[in-house]
């Protein structure tokens, strides 16, 4: 992972951005691999980046690693994604002391209730917990999280 290096990704990786989550989010165990998950997502990639995403990836010598998303004007972390193969080696970290860097003083999140592992890792991470709330897309009890500079 040492070659992994973090970037801006391009619209011609878009497929594999949608890979990488899918592989992420099956990892978790709360959805099964499907070719309909996987389009939804290859939809949604190019759609929220027009509605402001700023996207990246950790690249490992050409390997996508990792999907990065965050709104920048609203110290929003949408998506923070490692692909099964880099779990547990530090590249989560890497890429939220990267968030930090563009989010200096304030960064919210959402992580799904039932994704322990993740919310577990954002409390050790300094997130406090605010609120529960289901969303009304997708109909999942969703769990948002804050981070604030300390003074």
């Amino acid at each position: 992972m040492s070659q992994t290096i973090i970037r801006p990704a391009r619209p011609d990786e878009y497929d594999q951005v949608a890979r990488v989550w899918m592989d992420s989010w099956v990892s978790t165990g709360l959805e099964d691999a499907s070719d309909s998950l996987l389009e939804k997502l290859r939809a949604r990639v190019p759609m929220e980046v027009e509605k402001g995403w700023s996207l990246y990836v950790a690249d490992d010598n050409g390997r996508l690693a990792a999907m990065l998303a965050m709104h920048v004007s609203d110290r929003y972390l949408d998506q923070l994604f490692v692909a099964p193969d880099y779990q547990g080696d530090g590249l989560g970290r890497r890429l939220l002391i990267f968030t930090r860097q563009h989010l200096p003083d304030e960064i919210w999140l959402r992580c799904v209730r039932e994704n322990e592992k993740a919310w577990r890792w954002y409390e050790r991470e300094s997130f406090v917990f605010e609120k529960e709330q289901v969303d009304s897309t997708n109909g999942r009890v969703m769990k948002y999280y804050r981070w604030r500079k300390s003074a």
